[in-house]
């Protein structure tokens, strides 16, 4: 009878930080210190970014609102280089083999991905308003002035742009591709995809199912790598995604309150809109991502993505100085 190997019969936490086949970090150790360094480069652009906004007159001392673009701006920027760091001296890769290979399809990649969570959004958003459970109220500039609605729309681009690059580089880039390595394809994306749902229960109005949704969010935009095998098509999902919920059709971004293009009211059944936390936390959100999951099959028809077996020989362990396959590709 055939011996069980010792790495496959160790337990999941040994396997991610115990090894002795490769010349650098398991990937258990490589995540918790990009978390550490995250944290570190978040912190040092925070303060450049804050003393420049200060010179110029734009940041106001003691106005929380205010804080908000620090944030955005720092952890962009800190995790951009958080995970170039950690990628090239812990994973010993380069930074685009996480997925950023610019060929013919990147243009189109992030076309259809940002086009793509609008038919989403716009179809439960009719579904509501065909309930009778969302009450349209106006356009934006109606209740402002042309000019603020012009601003809302341009700021929300270039959030939730950054948004899209820096959640996809880190869930679907670092943390998916290192538990896939320390484990193996299935579980580091159910994974990656479950951390993503938790670390959104520190937004407002978070509940069990928002968590849930968010998981089958994580799920969707990690199909997108998985038929592509680069991270250009997430990076567009995630953009659109949050750009057509929140500035567009006005719902609230994963309980976040954003500028919104339509101005409306939902009063339906929480358990279906998902209330204030937004379409996440409801099962609105589900039919939306059947949808969108067939749409993204057909799209990538005859693309060559990524399965479990020959993601073993991409992420294979290599010697100092060695190129492994997923770099030499």
């Amino acid at each position: 009878m055939d011996q069980p190997s010792p790495q496959k019969s160790r337990g999941l936490l040994a396997r991610l930080f115990i090894s002795s086949d490769e010349h650098r970090l398991r990937s258990g150790w490589r995540l918790a210190l990009h978390s550490l360094f995250l944290s570190v480069f978040t912190f040092l652009f925070g303060l450049p970014i804050a003393g420049i906004l200060l010179a110029l007159g734009l940041l106001q001392r003691g106005n929380g609102q205010t804080l908000r673009p620090i944030l955005n701006l720092a952890s962009f920027a800190g995790l951009t280089v958080a995970t170039y760091v950690a990628r090239r001296y812990l994973d010993r890769r380069s930074f685009r083999s996480l997925g950023l290979d610019v060929d013919r399809h990147t243009l189109p990649d992030l076309a259809i991905g940002f086009a793509l969570p609008g038919l989403m959004m716009g179809g439960i958003f009719l579904f509501e308003w065909a309930m009778g459970w969302l009450q349209f109220e106006g356009w934006a500039w109606q209740a402002s002035s042309p000019r603020q609605a012009l601003f809302g729309l341009i700021s929300g681009l270039v959030l939730f742009a950054m948004v899209g690059w820096q959640e996809e580089l880190m869930s679907r880039g670092y943390q998916l591709q290192n538990l896939a390595d320390g484990l193996n394809l299935p579980l580091g994306v159910f994974l990656s995809s479950a951390l993503f749902g938790v670390l959104h229960l520190a937004n407002p109005n978070a509940t069990l199912m928002s968590v849930l949704g968010i998981l089958g969010a994580g799920l969707f935009l990690a199909y997108g790598w998985l038929r592509t095998g680069n991270l250009w098509l997430p990076i567009g999902l995630h953009f659109g995604w949050n750009f057509f919920e929140g500035t567009i059709f006005g719902f609230p971004v994963s309980g976040l309150d954003f500028f919104g293009l339509i101005q409306h009211r939902v009063q339906g059944p929480e358990l279906i809109t998902g209330g204030a936390f937004g379409p996440e936390a409801g099962l609105v959100l589900f039919p939306a991502l059947a949808l969108g999951t067939a749409l993204l099959w057909l799209y990538t028809r005859g693309r060559v993505g990524i399965n479990s077996e020959d993601y073993k020989t991409r992420s294979a362990p290599q010697t100092v100085g060695e190129k492994s396959p997923i770099e030499a590709s």
